[in-house]
């Protein structure tokens, strides 16, 4: 047991206090082992959940899992104060110091136009900040781990910024529609994933020229996958609710006609 006094509300100290004596002697064996490699998983199911919550627009949901959102943030603090490299005051005062710094037009002298003009200012403040030379090193310095089809939509973004873009996403679709032919090409092959311009490479090539098009016409490619998943769920429980035998009896040129009456009801609906 640790020396606390338990109260009806706590405060930012208390929480912070908390998180360390989780993990001091005599507080949780389990908090104790853990590691930034073994909760870094935890960080993105909890940030997943906050977002869950604020699609909702649930208020108690997002009031929660933002805490978790939180708790995630200071457990990886707490874990480096005590390596003696940083605490939760550090971080605290980098992203403030991050917030003043790339926001003149508030904290300075720098006036703007309109919010574009904010982003614009923000981008070449950053990479002045993170001393990108070239947009090269911008692109290089979008995080692997994020969604590979926002990864590819921010690079996207960052080379259009540069000059380096199509005129209109009518005449990137001709990309499109290169790489489909390209993909059909190492489909028809039929050789290893592995070989150069096989399926995996060709279909990451198609992957990335739909992310491109969805930076270029303003659409989240993440959004616009996830609406296509809820729309194929939708469809996929109407077309698996009208069948009359297993759907592995079925043929494709059935599955095919069981899909379209499904799509079919859905527009009646």
């Amino acid at each position: 047991m640790v020396d606390f006094q338990s109260k009806q509300r706590y405060d930012w100290a208390d929480f912070l206090e908390i998180m360390r004596l989780l993990r001091a002697p005599g507080g949780c064996p389990w908090d104790a082992e853990q590691t930034h490699a073994s909760i870094r998983r935890n960080f993105l199911e909890e940030t997943c959940e906050a977002l869950d919550a604020i699609d909702r627009d649930d208020a108690d949901g997002m009031c929660e899992e933002l805490g978790d959102v939180l708790m995630q943030a200071a457990f990886h603090a707490q874990i480096e104060a005590e390596r003696g490299r940083f605490t939760m005051d550090d971080v605290v005062n980098g992203v403030a110091q991050k917030l003043v710094y790339r926001h003149p037009h508030v904290f300075g002298t720098v006036e703007v136009a309109d919010s574009q003009e904010v982003l614009v200012n923000w981008e070449a403040l950053k990479r002045k900040e993170k001393s990108q030379a070239t947009t090269a090193d911008a692109i290089e310095s979008v995080p692997h781990t994020l969604p590979a089809l926002w990864r590819a939509e921010k690079i996207g973004s960052k080379t259009a910024k540069a000059g380096f873009d199509w005129a209109s996403p009518l005449s990137a679709f001709g990309k499109l529609e290169e790489e489909v032919r390209e993909l059909r090409t190492a489909l028809e092959a039929g050789e290893s994933m592995e070989t150069p311009h096989g399926v995996r490479e060709e279909l990451g090539d198609l992957l990335f020229i739909t992310a491109k098009l969805a930076q270029m016409t303003g659409v989240d490619p993440e959004d616009a996958l996830h609406r296509a998943c809820d729309k194929f769920d939708i469809r996929f429980r109407r077309a698996e609710a009208a069948a009359d035998r297993p759907l592995t009896d079925y043929t494709e040129e059935e599955l095919i006609a069981l899909w379209k009456a499904a799509r079919e009801r859905e527009g009646k609906s």
